[in-house]
């Protein structure tokens, strides 16, 4: 008779998952266990556990398919995909916004078509975490969720590896233009209003809505960031 899942705090939960991942030498688009059986290899709560996943898919480690399970990301980090840190070197604030604009209204497009009710609620989660960020790079790092979780909810693998290898490059680029005012954004931040536009069209299942949303927002971005148009 196996024991209770023992009380662990939930970054306890987190390593306990980080480090079975790492012994288990899980390849890029290997499926983890399922989580029963996580939670009885590692001991913890189903609640711990699934915060614990909710992190690694933020920080874009894991991957989860409603139905198909949890799956190691299928890219390497920037530092060891052949000619990705070489690129992100060359690459422009500029330019990487103008990659933005030509690839994730189409992944909105995408996502409007395809997501699940669960993949709905996912971005919704995203979106609500960014506007309670607490500090720039709380929201930032939310932020980044969200848009993930857009490309997530095309279902397409391709797609979000697409986006998961702009989105490191993203990260490697300097943005030297932004500067901070204030401790976090303000509640009227212009891109929470355009955050629930994206959504709305993709609960709607509105394709061209899901796409227009999307650019108006990262055009949103490019005019805080260069202002231009």
């Amino acid at each position: 008779m196996q024991g209770q899942p023992q009380t662990l705090y939930p970054n306890d939960a987190l390593q306990q998952l980080r480090d079975f991942i790492a012994a288990g030498n899980y390849a890029p688009g290997d499926r983890l266990p399922a989580e029963r059986q996580l939670i009885d290899t590692l001991g913890v709560t189903r609640s711990a556990l699934r915060k614990s996943l909710d992190t690694l898919e933020r920080e874009g480690v894991i991957w989860r398919h409603v139905g198909k399970g949890t799956f190691i990301t299928p890219h390497e980090s920037a530092s060891t995909v052949p000619g990705l840190a070489e690129l992100s070197h060359h690459v422009t604030p500029f330019q990487m916004m103008r990659a933005r604009l030509s690839l994730e209204p189409a992944i909105a497009r995408e996502a409007a078509v395809n997501a699940s009710a669960d993949a709905v609620l996912r971005l919704k989660a995203a979106r609500d975490r960014a506007f309670a960020a607490t500090n720039w790079d709380t929201y930032e790092a939310d932020d980044d969720a969200f848009h993930r979780s857009i490309a997530d909810a095309t279902g397409n693998i391709l797609l979000l590896s697409l986006f998961d290898h702009l989105n490191q490059v993203r990260r490697v680029v300097a943005w030297r233009q932004v500067i901070r005012n204030t401790d976090r954004p303000a509640r009227e931040h212009s891109s929470f209003k355009e955050h629930d536009l994206i959504i709305a069209a993709v609960e709607q299942r509105d394709p061209i809505a899901a796409h227009d949303a999307m650019r108006q927002h990262l055009n949103s971005v490019s005019k805080r960031l260069f202002g231009d148009g």
